[in-house]
């Protein structure tokens, strides 16, 4: 009898962290397609909202930043083979983006190296690595 109990209380916390891992996994998902979907059409102002509040408290986007991301249209948005896992709960995305300068009508790309963070407590997603640099060569 005992050992049946010890084989359900495993079970059920097998079970259990795996829901856990399919919630963050559902939410992962969500987060980077609400995420890519801000930046393909441009909206860098939205997709600000994905920053982490204590990245974003620490190196907050200042007016050139802000500035520089009007005067491009996004032409494409490519998240390629889609988040690595780096830990238990953060994830590694490159995507590539293409940019049209609406003054010169010239387009670019430039590649972002995306990091997010699982914050337990609130149950959500957090970017750490802050929106993309659009000045890189």
């Amino acid at each position: 009898m005992r050992r049946i109990l010890s084989i359900l209380v495993v079970l059920s916390v097998l079970l259990l962290a795996g829901c856990a891992t399919k919630t963050r996994s559902d939410a992962l998902t969500t987060t980077l397609k609400a995420y890519g979907s801000a930046l393909r059409w441009g909206d860098f102002q939205s997709a600000a909202q994905f920053i982490d509040p204590a990245v974003l408290a620490a190196h907050p986007l200042t007016q050139l930043e802000l500035a520089r991301y009007q005067q491009v249209r996004v032409s494409e948005y490519d998240d390629g083979a889609g988040p690595v896992p780096a830990g238990d709960f953060d994830v590694r995305q490159t995507a590539t983006i293409s940019l049209v300068n609406i003054h010169t009508q010239s387009e670019r790309s430039v590649v972002d190296h995306q990091t997010w963070h699982y914050d337990e407590k609130t149950k959500h997603w957090w970017l750490t690595s802050g929106l993309p640099d659009i000045t890189q060569d």
